[in-house]
């Protein structure tokens, strides 16, 4: 499955190394069809920009292929992205943990009053798919239902459980970009969402991984959502109801969080339903969302089988 030796095995929770060794993980197939991990060699190229465009990306070699392991260092060798994959795989990942309702602004679109605590939901580790991979909608999604959610990922580095908010912050191993992709309609029907989001593929994820070292308050991150070329998207973290120490201190109670632990944070204001008249995805579209700070940008046609 390309995940080495860090495939959900126990972990230490003291690794030797408080940080990894690359500021931006990419994971890849290269043109020897193997699966490698590693650092861009260009520090400010867009990795999903860049592949969409086909532009060679290199890559500083990192050993083994996981973002967890926070002892690996590089090979020395430079290989070239042929396929790009999610930074960390389904398996890694698990159930992928998500916050609704997080935005001040998207509660004020949606009419909703602030939350007291955290909104919590589960997305299916197999809705992890490439920032670069087209959103697939299946046959029982509507024409007039699929939506996007830009959101920023985090992705916790070492195991943890009943943190502090003060302590949460020396388990985030970084943060990425993500679409909480969502089925309106199948959602509206119940008040569980998971099987509304949790489709193959309806979480893009990536194109990188930016070390939490580099991003010491997530609060200045930009995240942007276009849809053919327009803007749909563009909020501020600073808007979140919670914020990321608080998320994850909260779902650490009574709940552990592995390595690899997929946290989504809820999405700004400007999502598809809220349009006037409401704006669904549809085969044919071009979605990119991105978020600022080297995160990059998702560049994902959309299509139906």
């Amino acid at each position: 499955m390309g995940i080495s030796n860090v495939d959900r095995m126990e972990f230490d929770d003291t690794p030797a190394a408080k940080h990894p060794v690359w500021k931006r993980w990419v994971r890849f197939r290269a043109e020897d069809g193997k699966i490698y991990g590693g650092e861009p060699v260009n520090p400010d190229i867009d990795v999903g920009q860049a592949i969409e465009k086909n532009i060679e990306v290199s890559v500083k070699v990192v050993a083994g292929n996981s973002a967890l392991d926070y002892d690996a260092s590089f090979t020395g060798e430079i290989k070239t992205i042929d396929e790009l994959l999610s930074p960390v795989s389904q398996i890694e990942a698990g159930t992928v943990r998500c916050v609704g309702l997080n935005y001040k602004e998207h509660a004020a679109e949606m009419k909703l009053t602030l939350p007291n605590t955290p909104t919590v939901f589960l997305k299916a580790g197999t809705c992890i798919a490439s920032a670069s991979d087209p959103i697939i909608l299946p046959s029982n999604v509507d024409y007039d239902e699929a939506d996007y959610e830009v959101e920023l990922a985090v992705v916790i580095g070492r195991q943890c459980k009943n943190v502090s908010v003060a302590e949460a912050a020396d388990y985030v191993l970084g943060y990425a970009v993500a679409n909480d992709v969502t089925a309106r309609k199948h959602q509206e029907k119940t008040s569980q969402w998971s099987y509304a989001k949790g489709m193959d593929g309806f979480c893009p994820l990536g194109p990188c991984i930016v070390s939490a070292e580099e991003i010491p308050d997530a609060a200045v991150l930009n995240l942007k959502t276009r849809l053919n070329g327009k803007i749909m998207q563009n909020g501020s973290a600073d808007d979140m109801i919670f914020n990321i120490p608080e998320i994850v201190s909260y779902l650490s109670q009574g709940h552990t969080l592995l390595p690899g632990t997929v946290i989504i944070t809820g999405t700004p204001c400007g999502i598809g339903i809220s349009q006037s008249p409401p704006q669904f995805l549809q085969p044919g579209d071009e979605l990119r969302i991105s978020i600022s700070h080297g995160l990059g940008t998702q560049i994902c046609p959309i299509a139906r089988y």
